[in-house]
């Protein structure tokens, strides 16, 4: 098995690259994620690498990190996850961002991938916690109802959902808070002059 390939990048596509590697071009497929972490054509660049074989299929599927790495190969675990879905999940989240969903059980959020519907969010959660180092989720603690609520009324106003959860973490709500207390702080994120370019 190819454990990782350094080489120099030959092409970039939309699902992926070309990578050089002594003469012989490999075809990854890539999370959006590690595509924005690549060099530009002819630059030089390490991926770590998942072999997917079946009998109708064979395919390389690269990762700038070794975290993103073991995130895909612990979904491809998950009944119903295949490589396509597994990769919207890691360009979705970034390790940490996925680790704090599974640990406090934030189904909306899971279910937001597209490919992820509920039942497959609520599976990941009981398959990946047991599998990944996860911390208690006494140490984490839950999300606040409030923060749950306002996520669906802040994409209700048409925040996609990487906005809205970029917002909401940086958010420091506390279990009693109001629904209006936190969605009035995250539209203060939301509308800053440098989140407004994105949206």
């Amino acid at each position: 098995m190819i454990g990782f390939l350094d080489g120099a990048v030959a092409a970039l596509r939309v699902d992926g690259c070309l990578l050089e590697v002594a003469g012989v071009g490999y075809r990854l497929f890539c999370s959006s994620t590690t595509m924005s972490r690549l060099p530009p054509v002819g630059g030089r660049c390490r991926l770590w690498t998942h072999t997917y074989v079946r009998e109708e299929s064979l395919a390389l599927y690269g990762f700038a990190t070794e975290a993103e790495q073991d995130i895909f190969e612990a979904l491809l675990g998950v009944a119903g996850v295949g490589p396509k879905v597994a990769l919207q999940v890691c360009s979705a989240f970034t390790p940490e961002d996925l680790r704090r969903a599974l640990v406090t059980e934030d189904i909306p959020v899971l279910s937001s991938v597209p490919g992820i519907g509920r039942k497959t969010a609520q599976r990941m959660v009981l398959d990946l916690k047991e599998k990944m180092d996860l911390p208690d989720l006494q140490l984490v603690g839950r999300v606040p109802d409030a923060v749950v609520a306002a996520r669906s009324a802040l994409e209700n106003l048409g925040y996609s959902t990487a906005e809205v959860r970029a917002a909401l973490a940086g958010i420091d709500a506390a279990p009693d808070d109001s629904l209006e207390r936190v969605v009035k702080a995250a539209l203060s994120l939301l509308d800053r002059p440098e989140r407004t370019d994105a949206r």
